[in-house]
């Protein structure tokens, strides 16, 4: 019986735990800048859009989470991210891509959790140099209070979160001398010429076994190549910057519906793990009342002869039915959960936009499109300076036809 009962007591514990993570400090403030930064100090950050684990099945079944919430949230938290960074004054030009690039300092996500309690994300962040910065993982699981005061594109529920992220960039970036800025400066530079123009300039980068890039020779002051190329490159940063709009257009769109659906799904989830706690809690007295009935009445004393027994396995027995009658509220909290997704997944579509003269749409094509822009490039450096394609741009015409539909 002793037994029995530190086992009770060993699961009534654990059942009230959570999963030991690494959580992000309550009231994080944001690093910024002390003083106007000279333009010359200041490094252009690229966020790619987001990756995101596979929704399980428990995920999908048992906690209502859906694939299109997670889309959404790809394109919602590094926008959001890149609000918090540029309120800095740390940094330069900071944008949202849909794929790779030769920016100064390269920013990665992906989500391996989001529900309206708790976001976990794992992000590194590289320069142009190669060099890793960090890959870390964050994690912050939110109270209810931390639903109240938000503002779109500067306070977020898990605005403590985008602010340790922000910090940790900023933390790397003083580390920085002089001398690195202009490197990092000077690569990713050279990077994107030789993105249009590889032949051209193979001589001024080396690459290491390693991917780590490093400069062996500068161009000639006034070089009429890299003129051009960045002639080319102020029509890709207006590109990036349009794409920008549509994702920030996306995101102010986003962000009632999904600051609705975070809240009133972070209160089912809290009612849901309730009421399983309490369905398990009545469940497991109830064995423990069957359990010590049983034993009283086998043992050969006064009390097995009496009706106590009897009673207990009875109370037990209707203590279990009744964690089970307290079980089945979960499936109205999870119905719930499914109307919240549903009227989500509704408010917030898929945003139709106009890049280079095709309509796309961000959640599906624009990825792929911002890959043909980029090839583009090149054909607009070539045209413009007489040098022939390489390979990978041969075609690219064939690919970037008007449009009339969406793709």
């Amino acid at each position: 019986m002793n037994r029995f009962f530190v086992l009770l007591a060993a699961l009534l514990m654990l059942s009230g735990c959570a999963t030991l993570r690494h959580e992000v400090p309550d009231r994080v403030k944001p690093v910024v800048a002390t003083q106007e930064l000279d333009s010359s100090e200041l490094l252009d950050v690229a966020i790619v859009v987001f990756d995101s684990k596979k929704l399980t099945d428990k995920e999908v079944r048992k906690l209502g989470l859906s694939e299109e919430i997670r889309q959404a949230e790809e394109r919602y938290i590094p926008i959001h991210l890149k609000y918090t960074m540029q309120r800095t004054g740390l940094w330069g030009a900071v944008r949202v891509i849909p794929g790779e690039s030769d920016a100064h300092i390269q920013v990665r996500g992906t989500i391996t959790h989001s529900d309206g309690e708790r976001l976990s994300l794992d992000i590194e962040a590289y320069d142009s140099r190669g060099i890793q910065w960090f890959e870390e993982s964050y994690s912050e699981t939110l109270t209810p209070s931390e639903y109240h005061g938000l503002s779109p594109g500067e306070k977020d529920p898990f605005q403590d979160l985008y602010n340790t992220i922000a910090n940790e960039l900023a933390e790397h970036r003083s580390q920085l001398s002089v001398d690195d800025i202009r490197e990092i400066q000077q690569i990713s530079e050279l990077r994107i010429a030789q993105d249009m123009a590889e032949d051209a300039f193979a001589g001024h980068l080396s690459r290491d076994e390693d991917g780590l890039y490093s400069l062996v020779r500068l161009p000639v002051e006034d070089d009429p190549m890299l003129k051009r190329v960045h002639a080319v490159q102020v029509r890709d940063d207006m590109l990036v910057d349009t794409i920008n709009s549509y994702y920030e257009i996306y995101y102010n769109d986003l962000w009632q519906p999904y600051g609705d659906w975070r809240k009133l799904y972070s209160e089912e989830l809290t009612a849901l793990k309730e009421v399983e706690k309490q369905a398990l809690i009545r469940q497991l007295f109830g064995l423990a009342a069957i359990a010590g009935g049983v034993a009283l009445s086998t043992s050969n004393n006064s009390v097995s002869h009496s009706g106590l027994p009897g009673v207990m396995i009875a109370g037990g027995a209707a203590a279990i039915y009744s964690g089970f009658q307290k079980r089945e509220e979960t499936r109205i909290h999870k119905e719930v959960i499914e109307e919240l997704n549903i009227s989500f997944t509704a408010e917030a579509e898929p945003l139709v936009v106009e890049v280079v003269g095709e309509t796309v749409r961000l959640t599906g094509s624009a990825e792929e499109q911002y890959r043909t822009w980029r090839k583009m490039l090149r054909d607009i450096y070539a045209s413009e300076t007489g040098l022939p394609l390489d390979s990978d741009g041969e075609d690219t015409n064939q690919t970037t036809e008007p449009s009339s539909g969406v793709r």
